[in-house]
């Protein structure tokens, strides 16, 4: 807790230039990630990643210095290079785009380790730590990389508010946009540019290798927390930015530990819990809807069989036993028990010595599963044309989801049938 403390106090100045510098790099990379991530340009930022090292190398020989932002421009030149040379080969030759990034993404890649060792061995005193352009440094940010930091981070956020509208059409319907006489491809070109500022600005700190974890992941994780996208770009902003200072904190109590991979590492960590808990989309959740989904399924089906029994007896609230109820349906006995269980607790069905019957309120919901499974089978066929005897599968499947408007509108439609496709009533 005391380090906790005395790292936001802030008493050093270096610490202050890596949080600030993390917490702009990762919020700033996330808002732009965004869009990225809906357009499905997602290999897109590891391309660009790994051209800029090139770009830098380049850079640093015709400078001969390490200033920041001679070598970011360096950078966004052979990153938007890579970037045209990926369009270039998709258009005029039918390689994919995916193909084009693992081959744009190694040349250029290539190229920049070969520049990379070729200033190593040159001599010159002032390429030392230029390598950690390639695995990252952040804890050596200092006043004047947090400068360059600042104005690329500003130039993101705002071009991102001034063109939301846009970049918003651009991703959702870009049919429409061109329809209406947006200029998709300038709009397209702008999105490019971004990307690439993004990545330029991260990879002194993560390094071309993490700097597409820190363009997508929180986007994916902000994904799966919401439908909106003004609360997506929020959410993935505020992941960023905890995972921004989570990693400078890191490395500030335990100082062997280096702060990109920890920030890579903690905003996919964010993720993978974004992934397993958001409700509605986890992976959580997804099965709690599985389970209830086979529940309803399972409670249905022996709400319509106790109701198919009583039918045949012309008594509803027959008495029906176990064996019955198995016999007619081949559904396992353990199943069957504890459906029959819960559907007493809910007070569809009762049970005697005898076996289970229904409940009026257990008779109108069977009545009701039967009515869609009937219907459903006369729709098939009046209107899909399929033989009677094709259609009993369909129907189990479909009965279960159908909801009551759509029922009403099958009433409608067929006209308040009395009798299904095997001449059975329809309740």
């Amino acid at each position: 807790m005391e380090a906790f403390l005395e790292f936001f106090s802030f008493a050093d100045a270096n610490v202050r230039y890596v949080t600030i510098g993390s917490v702009l790099l990762a919020a700033s990379s996330a808002v732009v990630g965004c869009f990225t991530y809906l357009r499905k340009r997602a290999l897109v930022g590891d391309a660009v990643a790994h051209a800029v090292l090139p770009g830098v190398c380049l850079a640093f020989i015709l400078s001969g210095t390490k200033n920041p932002f001679i070598l970011l421009i360096g950078a966004f030149i052979t990153g938007w290079l890579s970037l045209i040379c990926i369009d270039f080969i998709t258009s005029r030759s039918r390689i994919k785009e995916d193909t084009a990034i693992g081959l744009v993404l190694s040349v250029f890649f290539g190229i920049g380790i070969l520049l990379l060792t070729a200033i190593q061995h040159s001599g010159n005193a002032a390429q030392s730590g230029l390598d950690k352009f390639l695995f990252g440094k952040a804890a050596s940010l200092v006043g004047e990389d947090l400068i360059a930091f600042s104005v690329v981070a500003v130039v993101l956020l705002v071009s991102t508010i001034v063109f939301y509208k846009e970049l918003t059409l651009l991703c959702f319907d870009q049919a429409y946009a061109r329809t209406i006489g947006f200029p998709v491809r300038a709009l397209e070109l702008l999105l490019t540019t971004l990307t690439v500022f993004a990545v330029v600005v991260g990879i002194q700190a993560v390094g071309v290798v993490l700097m597409a974890a820190m363009l997508i992941t929180p986007a994916a994780a902000a994904r799966f927390w919401t439908d909106r996208l003004p609360v997506m770009l929020v959410l993935a902003a505020l992941m960023g930015a905890f995972s921004g200072i989570a990693g400078a904190f890191v490395s500030y109590t335990a100082p062997a530990m280096p702060t990109g991979p920890w920030i890579v590492l903690i905003i996919s960590m964010i993720a993978i819990l974004s992934f397993a808990l958001a409700p509605g989309k986890g992976w959580v959740a997804r099965i709690i809807r599985q389970r209830r989904n086979r529940t309803l399924v399972l409670e249905e089906n022996l709400l319509k069989l106790l109701y198919h029994l009583g039918e045949q007896k012309q008594a509803y609230t027959a008495t029906h036993s176990l064996h019955d109820l198995l016999q007619r349906r081949a559904i396992p006995e353990k199943q069957a028990k504890a459906g029959l269980h819960k559907l007493r607790s809910q007070g569809y069905v009762t049970k005697s010595r005898e076996g289970w019957q229904l409940t009026t309120q257990g008779q109108r919901r069977g009545q009701r599963v039967v009515r869609l499974h009937r219907l459903w089978e006369l729709y098939l066929t009046q209107y899909l044309h399929l033989a009677s005897d094709h259609v009993h599968e369909d129907a189990e499947t479909i009965e279960h989801i159908i909801t009551p408007e759509l029922e009403q509108k099958l009433m409608e439609e067929l006209s308040f049938p009395v009798l299904d496709p095997h001449s059975s009533r329809i309740p």
